[in-house]
């Protein structure tokens, strides 16, 4: 059985990657990354931390996830960011989504936050969305 946060990962990645307001903002094919490579084109989003919970109840088996991507861009301002935020928020939040092996009771855009990164000419934003999932029988 596949872990159900690789599961939940896979088709968000899936959902996005496959979105044409996505490609728009972050190339074709979409250019979203567990780990960028070296010298990766602006923008692109990268898939942050993770957490997953136990949320079993007294007759199903559940877990609780929150999980973060992060956006960057180098197109001047913060302009870019939130666009790639209200398209990402746009394609998952409430999404029905088909994952291996488990299913999605539910997915929520929890917050976002855009500001300068370290080096003065990157913007940085950062997304979480909290999800419920259910092993299938």
């Amino acid at each position: 059985m596949t872990e159900p946060g690789l599961a939940l990962q896979k088709a968000m990645v899936g959902a996005l990657a496959g979105d044409s307001s996505i490609q728009t903002l972050v190339g074709s094919p979409a250019r979203i990354y567990d780990d960028a490579p070296r010298n990766t084109a602006f923008p692109y989003v990268t898939i942050g931390a993770s957490t997953i919970a136990d949320w079993d109840t007294s007759t199903e088996r559940g877990h609780e996830h929150a999980f973060m991507f992060h956006i960057w861009s180098r197109h001047g301002g913060y302009k870019e960011g939130r666009a790639i935020i209200g398209a990402i928020e746009s394609v998952l939040h409430n999404a029905t989504l088909t994952l291996e092996d488990h299913a999605l009771i539910n997915l929520r855009f929890e917050f976002g936050d855009v500001f300068r990164d370290g080096d003065g000419e990157t913007v940085h934003a950062v997304m979480r969305y909290r999800a419920v999932t259910e092993p299938l029988p």
